[in-house]
């Protein structure tokens, strides 16, 4: 093996597996600062704290992969869990208030869908416009304030603990494992990649392109509102700024996770390292006290990092052919 060789092999490990090697660099780092970093509960507090991103971060994936956009992630969580509460409060049982939040998302992601499809209305604009009419909505409904006081039993999975381990993050593992084998071992998920690589070829290729878009935001819908669920009981309320510090996190994960914004690229278990890698160091610097404008700060460099790194690996692989 040449020394040309032996650094290509690297360069290609770095650039496929680069969002674990920054994983894993920001976890070594962090407990050198602060040796308490590696203790249970801050570890554990991290995969809490990884979920809802997580479950948003599935989300948005499922319709980056096709070369679209879904701004509308955060609403549709927020203004999901509110209608579902609210049946709630007005006497639905907890089970059927759940499955109200899942039924909502899911309505909104089929609205989101037709829209872009039916329409050929614009993702980025069409989305961004529904997750505006969805905040408005849930500012409106709650009039700025805070519904809370909800029951112990939809607050369960959220606040539960399996023996001393949380249960919320089973809930991320649980969703990736299923979302791995969907894009790997189906035909839907051969279908979202082929649709994101080449529209047309798909279309040729027999694929309903319309049908598997209308899919793709309809299963995004259903998770954000499984994540609207989750938030509000981890928070045991529904605000009227339900999730908003979510809106650009999600977008970061997806992409630093190496879901190409072109479309037709990327891997469930990247996207689950973007996300522990975003989750680390948010809770990473709070825990070494900095200052809450400065993690701001961090979070929108991380944002352009996603971006210059989706855009090094674009060039690197175009070359590469």
């Amino acid at each position: 093996m040449t020394a040309t060789s032996t650094v290509r092999r690297i360069i290609d490990v770095c650039m496929s597996q680069a969002v674990w090697i920054l994983l894993v660099l920001a976890i070594v780092i962090m407990g050198l600062f602060k040796p308490s970093f590696y203790s249970f509960g801050i570890l554990s507090n991290i995969l809490v704290q990884a979920t809802v991103l997580g479950l948003l971060a599935v989300a948005i994936s499922m319709v980056i992969l096709l070369g679209d956009i879904n701004l509308a992630t955060v609403g549709t969580a927020g203004f999901s869990a509110l209608v579902g509460v609210s049946a709630m409060k007005a006497g639905l049982p907890v089970p059927l208030a759940i499955g109200v939040i899942l039924v909502m998302g899911g309505l909104i992601g089929l609205v989101n869908g037709l829209v872009v499809t039916k329409l050929r209305a614009n993702a980025l604009i069409a989305t961004l416009a529904m997750n505006m009419v969805l905040q408005g909505g849930l500012l409106a409904i709650t009039g700025g304030t805070t519904i809370s006081q909800l029951p112990d039993a939809y607050k369960f999975v959220s606040q539960g603990k399996i023996g001393e381990f949380p249960a919320l993050p089973l809930v991320l593992i649980a969703v990736f494992a299923v979302f791995y084998v969907i894009w790997e071992r189906t035909r839907f998920g051969r279908a979202l990649f082929a649709v994101g690589g080449n529209y047309r070829s798909a279309y040729i290729a027999g694929i309903n392109v319309d049908s598997v878009k209308i899919w793709a935001y309809v299963v995004s819908g259903l998770l954000s509102g499984l994540a609207g669920w989750l938030l509000s009981g981890y928070m045991g309320a529904v605000t009227s700024s339900f999730g908003t510090t979510y809106e650009m996190q999600v977008i970061a994960a997806a992409v630093i996770g190496g879901i190409s914004l072109t479309g037709g690229k990327g891997s469930m278990i990247g996207v689950l390292a973007g996300t522990l890698l975003l989750t680390v160091i948010q809770v990473g610097l709070a825990i070494l006290g900095i200052q809450s404008t400065l993690i701001t700060l961090a979070g929108g460099l991380m944002i352009f990092v996603a971006v210059l790194i989706d855009a090094l690996r674009n060039l690197y692989y175009a070359r590469r052919s």
